[in-house]
């Protein structure tokens, strides 16, 4: 996927086609998760599909639970879907930032080859 050390650095046209397709990965990801949250608090907390929706977008964001929970099985799906969460962010973040990285340290490849 993406060019080697010895290939020059990507033309722009293709660089942002790669973008796309990472940030597009990225929300195909945030949707499963977003689902998989949505499907827990429904079923195992009870709460109705907005809510479900409200609080797995909340926890998925980082920003914690709106409703109660009263169930053990319900907490405990909270706990282990925050932490889910969490590793959904890292990787959601790497793939975003992937291809900029990368290029950037092509970049300096190709620009510390030519002064040799």
């Amino acid at each position: 996927m993406y060019e080697r050390r010895n290939h020059p650095l990507l033309p722009r046209k293709r660089f942002v086609k790669r973008v796309a397709l990472h940030v597009s990965a990225s929300i195909g990801l945030a949707a499963i998760a977003l689902g998989l949250g949505m499907a827990g608090y429904r079923y195992l907390a009870g709460l109705s599909w907005i809510d479900a929706f409200l609080n797995a977008s909340m926890i998925l964001g980082g920003m914690g639970p709106i409703d109660p929970l009263h169930t053990f099985a319900a907490k405990t799906f909270a706990g282990l879907y925050a932490l889910f969460s969490g590793l959904v962010f890292i990787g959601i973040t790497g793939v975003i930032t992937a291809p900029f990285i990368h290029r950037l340290l092509h970049y300096f490849h190709v620009e510390g080859s030519k002064s040799r």
